[in-house]
C-alpha cells in the first residue's frame, strides 16, 4: 500500500512533508497510510502572505460579497463530497458519522452565508446596537460598531471533525473579512487537506484568504499580534499550553478555546420507565455513546438518573448497547467504527483504568467484544462501555476525567438539587442535557445550572420529533462553555462573526454617525427627494431622502368610524370619564393603528411602481396620545438600502409623527423591497 503525502499550502503554494514528517495510521488497519509535517515550513512568510495579501482584497468586500462565496463554496464542496467521505472512512468514521462531519460543515457554510445576507449589511462596517444618545438635543450621539480585524485567524482544530472543525470556525473568520490559516490535528490531517484543495481548486477564494499547515506550526504563535487570533479546539492541557505562550500574552492576542468537557444529562424525575421521555433519554446516551465513537467533545460524559431509576436505565441502556454493531466503518451493518487511532484508543483505555477506581463497569469489556469484518487487535477499535458509579458525592474522577472514546458514568441523584449540584461538579462545559416534560424541572435546572454550562438542551415528547440531538452544535447558536470547558464560544450567527472583528465606539453628530455606519441617522441632515421616494427605483434612492406630508385633522367621527369598523372598542377611544381616569391620557384618543393608517395615507403613492411590497415594521413608538381635534403629519425618510437578491433589494425608512404644535407623535421604521429598475 503506498504511501501518500499530505502537504501544506503556504503562501500560495504546496509544501510536501520533509523529513520531520509524522506518520498517520488507517484507525481501521493500523497501517500507516500517509505522512504529514514539515520542520522547515516559512511560517514567517505565511503570516506575511495572508496580512498583506489575503486580507486586503476580504476587506474590499462587504459582508453580502463575503456571505456568497461561502454560499458558492458550500455548493462547490457538496459536489465534491464522496471523495470526503471515502477518504473519511479511514478515521474509523462511519457513513451516518460522515454526515455530522462532511455534510455538518457544508451546512454550517450555509447558514453563515444566509445570516450574513439577511443580518448584516451590504457593506464594511456592522451596526452593533442601538443609537446612543449622548447630548440633550441630539446633536452629538454615540454608536458601537465592528470592522474586520486586520490580522489572520489561526485555526487549530482537533482530529475528531476534520472537515466540520475547520469549516465552522472558517466560516465566520472568512464572513468577517479576516484570513484563515488551518492546522487540522495531524492524525485526520489528511481529510482536511482534500477540503482545502477542493476549496482553493474552485478558485472562489481570494489569493490569501486560506493557508493550511499540516503538521507543526513551529515558532507562528511567537510572531502574532493584537490584530490576530488563536481559535482552539482540543485538551485542556494543550489550551493551557497554548494561552499561555508569552506572545499572546504580551500582544492581548486574542485566544479561543473549546477544550474539554464533562458534559452530563440528567432524567428528569417526571421521565420514569414507560414515559415517552424515559425512552427518548435511552435512545440519546446510546447515540452519543457511539456516534464518532464517542469521540465528540459534546458527548454524554456523565449520566444523571433519579436513584429510583438506576436499575431500569442501566437494563435499557445495555439494551441498546448490545445492538450497536462495532467493525468496519464502511460497512453498512456498523454502527460504530474505530477510534482514530491505536494511540487514542490506549489514551481512552488510561482513562477507563481512572474511572474503575470509583466505578464499576456494567457494559462492555474491552478484552472480549466482537468487531465485525476487522481485526480488533490491529485496529482501533472498542466497545461501548457504561460504568455505573455508586457514590458520586464522593468520587472525583468521573467529574474530572473525561475518556474521550464510547465511555460514558452513570450515577442517581436523590433530589433535583441533587442532580445540578452534580451536573456542576463538571467545573464548565459545553452542554447538558435534561429529558423532561415537567416545565418547573426545566426552568429550576436553567437557574440552577446555566452559570456552569454553554448550552442547555431540553427535549420532551412535544419536541422529540424535531430536536436535532444533545450532541449537535448548531451554527445558530453559541458554542463553547466556562471552566473546564474552555471559556469561550463559537459559532452564534453574528455572534461568532464578532470574535473576528473589533468593536469600536463612535461618537460624533448624527450627520457623520450617518456616513459611518451607511444608516441615516435621525438629525442627520434630509435631502430633498427630486421625486415622491415610492416612484424611485431601489438604486435612485437616496440615503436621507425626505418628504414632509401635509397635515391631516383627526376628527371625532375617525375615531368612532375606526373603532366600529374594526372591533376595537377599547375604553381609552369609546368613553371619555374612563379616559381620563387614565393616567396615559387627557380624555378619549385616537387609536395609535387609526394614526399609523392615516400616516400611510399621507406618504404613500398609489400608482404601481418600484415599491412592490411592505413587509413590515421595526421599532414602534406612541409617543404623544393624539385627540379630537389635533392634527398629524408625517417625516419619510431613506434610512437604509440593503440589497436582497437579482431582482429588488430592502428599503428601511425612518417615519416620524408629528402633531400640529411640531411634538412626536409616534416613530417607527418600514420596510419595503424596491425594485432595482
Amino acid at each position: 500500500m503506498s504511501i501518500f503525502e499530505v502537504s501544506s499550502f503556504a503562501a500560495g503554494q504546496w509544501v510536501a512533508p520533509d523529513s520531520a514528517a509524522r506518520p498517520i495510521e488507517d484507525a481501521v488497519t493500523g497501517a500507516v497510510i500517509a505522512r504529514a509535517g514539515n520542520g522547515a515550513l516559512d511560517v514567517a512568510g505565511m503570516l506575511d502572505y495572508a496580512h498583506s495579501t489575503g486580507g486586503p482584497v476580504l476587506r474590499k468586500m462587504t459582508f453580502h460579497d463575503r456571505a456568497r462565496m461561502l454560499k458558492a463554496l458550500a455548493v462547490h464542496l457538496g459536489k465534491h463530497k464522496k471523495a470526503l467521505y471515502e477518504l473519511s472512512f479511514s478515521t474509523g468514521a462511519t457513513q451516518s458519522d460522515h454526515l455530522i462531519d462532511i455534510d455538518g460543515g457544508i451546512g454550517t457554510l450555509f447558514v453563515f452565508a444566509s445570516k450574513g445576507r439577511r443580518e448584516m449589511p451590504d457593506g464594511p462596517v456592522y451596526l452593533d446596537g442601538e443609537i446612543e444618545q449622548l447630548s440633550r438635543n441630539g446633536t452629538f450621539l454615540g454608536q458601537h460598531i465592528a470592522t474586520p480585524l486586520r490580522g489572520v485567524a489561526i485555526h487549530i482544530n482537533a482530529f475528531n471533525f476534520p472537515v466540520w472543525g475547520m469549516l465552522e470556525k472558517l466560516a465566520p473568520t472568512l464572513l468577517a473579512g479576516v484570513p484563515a490559516i488551518v492546522k487540522p490535528a495531524t492524525a485526520t490531517c489528511y481529510v482536511t487537506e482534500l477540503a482545502v484543495k477542493i476549496m482553493l481548486d474552485s478558485g472562489l477564494l481570494p489569493a490569501g484568504a486560506l493557508q493550511l499547515v499540516s503538521g507543526g506550526i513551529g515558532d507562528m504563535l511567537d510572531r502574532l499580534t493584537c490584530q490576530d487570533v488563536v481559535s482552539f479546539t482540543g485538551s485542556a492541557a494543550t489550551a493551557l499550553k497554548l494561552r499561555s505562550a508569552p506572545n499572546l500574552q504580551k500582544n492581548a492576542v486574542r485566544f479561543v478555546a473549546e477544550q474539554d468537557s464533562l458534559n452530563g444529562s440528567v432524567l428528569g424525575p417526571d421521565a420514569v420507565p414507560g414515559t415517552p421521555e424515559f425512552d427518548l433519554f435511552i435512545k440519546e446516551v446510546q447515540r452519543e455513546m457511539t456516534t464518532k465513537a464517542g469521540q465528540k467533545c459534546t458527548a454524554i460524559r456523565r449520566i444523571i438518573v433519579p436513584e429510583a431509576s438506576i436499575e431500569a436505565v442501566i437494563d435499557a441502556v445495555s439494551t441498546r448497547l448490545s445492538r450497536a454493531h462495532v467493525g468496519d466503518p464502511r460497512s453498512e451493518k456498523t454502527r460504530m467504527g474505530a477510534l482514530v487511532s491505536n494511540e487514542q484508543k490506549q489514551d481512552v483505555l488510561s482513562k477507563v483504568g481512572q474511572l474503575e477506581q470509583e466505578a464499576e463497569r456494567v457494559f462492555g469489556d474491552p478484552q472480549n467484544f466482537v468487531a465485525e469484518g476487522v481485526d480488533p487487535d490491529k485496529g482501533a477499535f472498542l466497545p461501548p462501555m457504561l460504568f455505573h458509579c455508586a457514590n458520586p458525592d464522593e468520587a472525583a474522577r468521573v467529574h474530572d476525567t473525561e475518556a474521550f472514546g464510547p465511555v460514558s458514568t452513570m450515577m442517581g441523584y436523590r433530589d433535583l438539587d441533587h442532580a445540578i449540584r452534580l451536573l456542576n461538579r463538571g467545573g464548565g462545559s459545553l452542554v447538558a442535557s435534561v429529558i423532561t416534560h415537567d416545565r418547573d424541572v426545566a426552568r429550576e435546572v436553567t437557574l440552577g445550572a446555566a452559570a456552569f454550562h454553554g448550552r442547555l438542551y431540553f427535549n420532551d415528547r412535544d419536541s422529540m420529533a424535531e430536536s436535532t440531538g444533545h450532541g449537535s452544535p448548531l451554527p445558530h447558536m453559541v458554542h463553547g462553555g466556562p471552566g473546564r470547558a474552555g471559556g469561550g464560544e463559537e459559532l452564534g450567527g453574528v455572534r461568532g462573526v464578532m470574535h473576528y472583528m473589533q468593536r469600536t465606539a463612535i461618537q460624533g453628530s448624527p450627520e457623520l454617525l450617518s456616513a459611518i455606519g451607511e444608516t441615516w441617522v435621525p438629525g442627520a441632515v434630509e435631502r430633498t427627494a427630486p421625486a415622491h421616494p415610492f416612484t424611485r427605483t431601489f438604486h435612485e434612492l437616496q440615503l436621507g431622502e425626505t418628504i414632509h406630508t401635509e397635515p391631516r385633522e383627526i376628527t371625532q367621527d375617525d375615531i368612532e368610524h375606526f373603532a366600529h369598523f374594526t372591533g376595537d372598542t377599547f375604553y381609552a377611544h369609546m368613553d371619555e370619564e374612563a379616559a381620563r381616569r387614565n393616567p396615559f391620557f387627557p380624555g378619549r384618543v385616537a387609536h395609535g393603528y387609526l394614526l399609523l393608517s392615516f400616516a400611510a395615507g399621507l406618504f404613500v403613492e398609489p400608482g404601481e411602481g418600484p415599491v412592490l411590497a411592505n413587509t413590515g415594521l421595526d421599532g414602534l413608538h406612541f409617543m404623544k396620545p393624539v385627540q379630537a381635534g389635533d392634527s398629524i403629519r408625517v417625516r419619510l425618510t431613506v434610512m437604509k438600502k440593503t440589497p436582497r437578491n437579482d431582482e429588488y433589494g430592502e428599503v428601511r425608512w425612518h417615519v416620524a409623527l408629528q402633531n400640529q404644535d411640531g411634538e412626536p407623535v409616534a416613530e417607527y421604521q418600514l420596510l419595503t423591497m424596491n425594485a432595482y429598475a
